[in-house]
């Protein structure tokens, strides 16, 4: 199937993109009904047959599209807000092309002079993975997209506003 262009990677690089938030849709349902702690045939008989558990299943598994009417339902059926059923900011698909946040040097000396409470976690934080890693000599600590994500969600923040907020407090040393 051609694009607007005429080019079949306009396609290509949508459906990629549907799918991976299909997917991404898909675990979140899964993630809730289990903390629910229901079976899919469970939701089925439940729901009065509403939400039939091989649907529900094609939706968790990504397979299936699942409509903002229905999703909204299925929300309400589990007494969760909507927006916990939809991938959140540091969830984003990152797609061919894009540049997600890999990770950022950290200046340890700076972050020592701050008392607030954000920099005194952070700092603990940094220290943690000090240890783990063995590496107590350097004024500088990499995190690494996945502590950066951790650190993020400590804090009740996202990993874009961390970074941004680390760049304005001068803690980001440049590579």
């Amino acid at each position: 199937m051609a694009g607007r262009d005429g080019t079949k990677g306009d396609d290509d690089f949508e459906s990629a993109a549907v799918a991976r938030f299909g997917v991404a849709v898909g675990e979140r349902l899964r993630a809730v009904r289990m903390q629910k702690g229901l079976s899919l045939y469970a939701v089925e008989v439940e729901s009065d047959h509403e939400f039939k558990a091989s649907v529900l299943g094609a939706y968790e598994r990504g397979e299936r599209a699942i409509s903002a009417p229905r999703l909204l339902r299925l929300a309400a059926f589990y007494g969760v807000p909507a927006d916990v059923l939809v991938p959140r900011p540091d969830d984003e698909i990152v797609l061919p092309g894009a540049a997600a946040t890999e990770s950022l040097r950290l200046d340890l000396v700076k972050l020592a002079d701050l008392q607030t409470p954000e920099a005194v976690a952070i700092s603990r934080y940094a220290s943690a993975i000090q240890i783990r890693r063995g590496d107590f000599a350097g004024k500088v600590i990499t995190l690494r997209r996945d502590d950066l994500t951790v650190l993020a969600s400590v804090l009740g923040t996202t990993t874009t506003a961390l970074v941004a907020d680390l760049g304005s407090q001068g803690l980001v040393v440049p590579s």
